[in-house]
């Protein structure tokens, strides 16, 4: 099953090119930490889709042969069999496996990958390469010349065309399988677990890194071996960064913290953020703050449903977060003006969500072929992320809401009549949150 729907994802690519096409798909190789001690190996997400191979230093090659019942032959390049290095290293498909195990055609050694290729790269005209890192950036214009320079006078010359194979790739992991959407939500399945033990134990004095290190453990018991992205737990002023990573601060009573963590599972990520009181519970300012975010959050998301207008679920937090931020004092002027000069921005700062998938700012286009905002479409997934920043350097802000950065941030599945909020199982509410955070007696 798991190989038909590999086989099942490269047909519909290659059915999406124009005649005499040749694709070339890197994989990833693996990457040296320190002198002998390798990164743990992680695949290129378009490879991985495409073949399901999940071994550095591979090359798959799609190519138009009319004698397959498919209309493509598929050849796999990969890392021999080699006893020694298995020892070492772990097991190795071979060429014989990536035949039986991977579904290939064709099947060679990856040392031969010049000459299998150019051996294959007959009468395409049309080149399309998946290349994400530039490895072989500095060989493919030969290898799109290779005829046309070393062929008799005479001879018909191939004139070839170069194209990223992301064009025509990344639209089509937009929508999810339902195979990708269980994936996603066991994900997130895990990811709640994560963020309610660190909830849980979340207090004064508790460091930054130890939370970290609390939301992986947890996360581990439901087979997450990764995290999606590193985990951000940022206590106080740290949460107007937005990407911050050190954690490494002790919490401190008053503050509020901001956690951005999503296990990865099997390839497919999750994404959630809360903010919440380290001590447990909120004061007015926190109070305030938090529950315009949720607000906008709740609004961008009743917003979801296939037709609507990508832009529009922004448009609605911003509209809301403006709003609020009037009411409260942080803004002054009217609402028009407000959003017409877009002064909200600068507590705002960034945009509102993105595709979520394999990669956890997942691949594909916001706008169709007009370059209008894209609609939405039953089986996507994606973020709403609101966040409303005020970090300690605003000195013109009443001093109660300065060094605050509050984020929330569900993942949202487009069903066919509405949304299903992946993550609505992370307490979200005021109510919710100063419950699970109550020491328990």
């Amino acid at each position: 099953m798991i190989s038909t729907m590999y086989q099942n994802r490269r047909t519909r690519l290659f059915n999406a090119l124009p005649n005499k096409s040749f694709v070339i798909i890197s994989g990833y190789q693996q990457k040296v930490r320190s002198k002998n001690i390798k990164y743990h190996f992680r695949q290129d997400n378009d490879f991985l889709y495409l073949t399901g191979f999940n071994e550095p230093d591979a090359v798959a090659l799609l190519y138009c042969d009319e004698s397959k019942d498919t209309g493509y032959s598929y050849t796999l390049l990969c890392r021999p069999k080699d006893e020694a290095q298995e020892v070492s290293f772990g097991a190795r498909a071979g060429v014989l496996g990536a035949l039986s195990q991977y579904g290939a055609d064709d099947a060679f050694d990856i040392a031969e990958l010049e000459q299998v290729l150019l051996s294959k790269l007959t009468d395409h005209a049309n080149l399309f390469i998946s290349d994400e890192l530039g490895r072989f950036s500095s060989q493919v214009i030969g290898w799109l010349n290779h005829q046309r320079l070393n062929c008799s006078f005479d001879t018909i010359k191939q004139h070839r065309t170069l194209t990223p194979l992301a064009k025509v790739l990344h639209p089509m992991r937009v929508i999810k399988s339902s195979h990708e959407i269980d994936k996603i939500k066991a994900a997130v399945h895990a990811s709640t677990a994560g963020h309610i033990a660190v909830m849980r134990a979340c207090k004064p004095g508790v460091n930054e890194g130890l939370l970290s290190a609390s939301f992986n453990f947890a996360i581990s018991q439901y087979g997450c071996s990764e995290v999606a992205y590193p985990n951000i737990v940022a206590s106080g002023n740290n949460a107007c960064c937005l990407h911050y990573e050190e954690n490494c601060c002790n919490l401190a009573d008053g503050q509020m913290l901001l956690i951005d963590a999503g296990g990865e599972l099997e390839h497919y990520a999750s994404d959630i953020t809360r903010t919440y009181p380290v001590n447990g519970k909120f004061n007015e300012a926190q109070r305030d703050i938090y529950q315009l975010v949720l607000n906008a959050l709740d609004a961008a998301i009743d917003k979801v449903k296939p037709g609507a207008n990508w832009n529009s679920l922004y448009e609605t937090c911003m509209e809301v977060m403006a709003k609020g931020l009037l009411e409260l004092g942080l803004l002054s002027g009217n609402i028009d003006d407000i959003m017409k000069d877009e002064s909200y921005k600068r507590f705002t700062v960034h945009k509102t969500g993105h595709w979520l998938g394999m990669d956890v700012h997942d691949v594909g286009p916001y706008h169709d072929e007009n370059g209008q905002w894209r609609k939405l479409e039953s089986g996507m997934v994606f973020t709403i992320e609101p966040g409303i920043y005020i970090p300690l350097s605003a000195t013109d802000i009443p001093e109660k809401y300065r060094g605050m950065g509050i984020r929330i941030e569900d993942d949202i599945l487009v069903t066919q009549n509405g949304f299903e909020n992946l993550s609505a199982g992370v307490p979200r509410t005021i109510g919710e949150i100063e419950s699970i955070m109550s020491p328990i007696d």
